[in-house]
């Protein structure tokens, strides 16, 4: 068993990671910062439908997670990490800082942009963390977990600062801290390839190919000029986010196509891991899915039916962010101590656990009705409560996700699978949207969730029946839709947790010594 890699001078593990820890943090705070305003700030400033801002807002988001494919094949085959995050870096400040004039081509050319850099930045980064263990490192997983904190402390303070900023001088000087947040992120990575923290980890992949020539111009540049070159493509795309499910099928028969193809490139021990890693991913799909209701309908639930002490809505997305900061270090600690006592739970069973908290957090969601008042307004406690809750859940199953992707995935290949990770969120957030426009009614329908099993479900949990509802105001239907559809898929979600873990001995075999 292997315990280290590299000179050991940040809290016992290599140097590299305190840069790439406070390179993502400063850019999660530029993306949780922009995140937490946009549903707001589309339905209250630009005066969006419900609907029409869930689906600009879905659309964004599977495509900030698609790209990253794209960027991950390129990095593996041509730039190299450290290329890839400065590219990224450039395209989301500007991006950022474009959201600060109001007319429809800068709103969906800003998000673009952001989008584009995601592809190049996102998998790159996480991948350059991993590149920094050797196969086999205890602390890897312990690693990932204190790079998550960086991610998170970035996500609970932006929403918080850009919120305020936009209650307090308008909604683009929050975007414009936004931005800067991705610029101090850049500083940061910079400063840490001035030093040669990284040595000769992240360079250009391969040099002949990049130097190559293409129409007069060099691959690498090409690249580049092509990232700018598809910005109005994706922008038209989030405009007309109607149509978002045709690159739904192309994105799945690209993935089929490519796995396909790096299946028959592989051993027989690496088919079989990444076969397993590809299984995580459908698991992170559903993950996310639920998960990212957060920046959609919760926002809109705590904005509508929260009694919010101490912040307002788009500063709750600063709730789960906050609970990992307090967490992640206590949970890095306890992987490395059951490490040493080989009492460390699989890989396997970490992902039931985290699906079980996930629903259970949502369950806890739809119980605050239970104690609604005359304006149609829960505690804020079920709400506190149930992130609490979620978190845990996100502790046992997203760092440990990017833990063992960078582990099961083939030399190689490995930019590219954590691109496939990525696209997991693609898949969650097209989905989160959906599931977001079940929350949204009109008086007299109280969605799908309010007959039949899940009905009864719904009663069980929320206290709340239809029959009753009915006879109600619109705003107690609209709480009652959201109540509803977080109570079913949290009871949905607990289901596929046990699952996971009653039939985790045969994917744990697959993975090969990889715990």
């Amino acid at each position: 068993m292997k315990t280290h890699t590299s000179t050991s001078d940040f809290m016992g593990h290599p140097k590299g990671l305190l840069y790439l820890f406070f390179a993502e943090l400063w850019e999660r705070f530029s993306f949780y910062g922009m995140r937490a305003l946009l549903v707001l700030y589309m339905t209250k400033h630009l005066l969006y439908s419900d609907e029409m801002s869930f689906g600009v807002y879905a659309a964004y988001m599977s495509l900030v997670y698609v790209t990253p494919m794209i960027g991950g094949i390129l990095a593996d085959k041509i730039l190299g990490f450290r290329k890839a995050i400065l590219l990224g870096g450039v395209l989301m400040a500007l991006g950022h800082f474009l959201l600060t004039f109001e007319q429809p081509v800068f709103f969906y050319g800003s998000l673009a942009l952001i989008i584009v850099g995601n592809g190049f930045f996102k998998p790159n980064i996480s991948s350059f963390v991993g590149n920094l263990y050797e196969q086999g490192d205890v602390r890897r997983d312990a690693g990932f977990t204190i790079f998550y904190m960086g991610i998170n402390i970035g996500g609970a303070v932006a929403p918080l600062a850009c919120a305020w900023f936009a209650e307090t001088y308008g909604w683009h000087y929050g975007f414009v801290l936004a931005g800067i947040g991705m610029l101090l992120g850049l500083l940061v990575f910079q400063r840490g390839l001035k030093n040669n923290t990284f040595q000769d980890k992240g360079l250009v992949t391969n040099k002949e190919l990049y130097n190559e020539s293409i129409f007069g111009i060099k691959k690498g540049n090409a690249i580049i000029i092509a990232a700018f070159l598809s910005v109005p493509i994706f922008a038209l795309i989030v405009r007309f986010h109607q149509f978002e499910h045709y690159l739904v099928w192309v994105v799945s028969l690209f993935l089929i196509g490519y796995i396909s193809y790096i299946l028959k490139q592989v051993s027989k021990t690496e088919k079989k891991r990444l076969l397993v890693a590809v299984y995580f991913t459908v698991l992170y799909t559903l993950f996310s899915a639920i998960f990212e209701q957060a920046g959609s309908s919760l926002t809109l639930f705590a904005d509508r039916n929260v009694n919010l002490v101490g912040m307002n809505a788009a500063g709750t997305n600063s709730i789960n962010s906050g609970f990992i900061i307090l967490l992640a270090i206590p949970f890095s600690i306890l992987w490395t101590f059951l490490s040493r006592i080989n009492k460390n739970p699989n890989s396997v069973i970490k992902f039931g656990l985290g699906l079980f908290f996930l629903g259970l957090g949502f369950v806890i969601f739809g119980m605050s009705a239970n104690q609604v008042d005359d304006f149609a307004k829960t505690p804020m406690f079920y709400l506190i409560v149930g992130y609490l809750v979620l978190t845990i859940g996100e502790l046992f199953l997203s760092p440990i996700g990017l833990s063992k992707m960078t582990e099961l995935s083939p030399v190689k290949y490995v930019a590219f699978i954590m691109g496939v990770w990525f696209s997991a969120n693609f898949y969650g957030h097209y989905f989160a949207g959906k599931i977001a426009k079940l929350t949204s009614v009109s008086e007299g329908d109280l969605g799908i969730f309010s007959t039949g099993f899940f009905g009864e479900i719904t009663q069980f949990i929320t206290g709340m029946s239809n029959s009753v509802i009915l006879e109600k105001e619109i705003i107690f239907q609209q709480l009652y839709s959201y109540v509803s559809v977080y109570a079913s898929f949290g009871v949905i979600t607990l289901f596929v947790g046990i699952l996971v873990i009653v039939f985790s001995v045969p994917i744990k075999n697959m993975m090969h010594k990889i715990h």
